[in-house]
């Protein structure tokens, strides 16, 4: 499994996921999977939770490129997404998704159609998570999701349900926001 993004070259591998902590206008999580050559992304607010009770808001964002799975640093102000960025928790996914009679659905059909599972074999999240598409928002036609944890073995009932973002620290180095920040000479996440 390679987790730490060197291998630029990403056939014949499975896809790989990213979950980045983002300290920009909003604190927020951004929860990432390959798909198709690209990053599909999503904006979660609290974290993605191990707990099956807690469901988080996934709201969708702008596709990203592969190179953007190892990405730690500080965007400058002003810029779209300005702010500090840690690579929280990286891995591989296996999607899951099938139909209701248990054939295999492909991946990207099934975030098509509004609900894709997956396995995560990552640094920090493992186990089955789904993605479930609903219309809501503030705008009209927008649409969001909710990223979820299967009950299975991996699952968890007790502990904080978020991890705390300005503790956290990355997969990738081991940094948290504030020294990323301080290594960038910005002085602050």
């Amino acid at each position: 499994m390679d987790v730490t993004g060197d291998n630029g070259g990403r056939a014949g591998q499975a896809p790989c996921f990213v979950v980045q902590i983002h300290q920009a206008r909003r604190m927020h999580f951004d929860f990432r999977l390959e798909v198709d050559g690209v990053l599909k992304s999503w904006a979660v607010p609290c974290g993605p939770s191990e707990n099956p009770r807690v469901r988080r808001l996934a709201v969708p964002t702008e596709d990203h490129p592969l190179e953007y799975r190892t990405f730690e640093g500080v965007i400058a102000k002003g810029e779209y997404g300005g702010g500090t960025v840690i690579v929280w928790d990286q891995g591989t996914y296996r999607p899951l998704s099938h139909d209701r009679w248990g054939a295999p659905v492909p991946f990207e059909q099934s975030l098509e159609d509004g609900h894709a599972t997956f396995w995560l074999d990552g640094a920090k999240l493992h186990g089955e998570f789904a993605l479930t598409r609903f219309k809501g928002g503030d705008a009209p036609g927008a649409e969001v999701w909710l990223l979820i944890k299967a009950k299975d073995g991996r699952a968890t009932r007790e502990g904080p349900e978020t991890p705390d973002p300005y503790l956290a620290r990355s997969a990738r180095t081991g940094r948290t926001l504030a020294q990323v920040a301080a290594e960038e000479g910005s002085g602050s996440p």
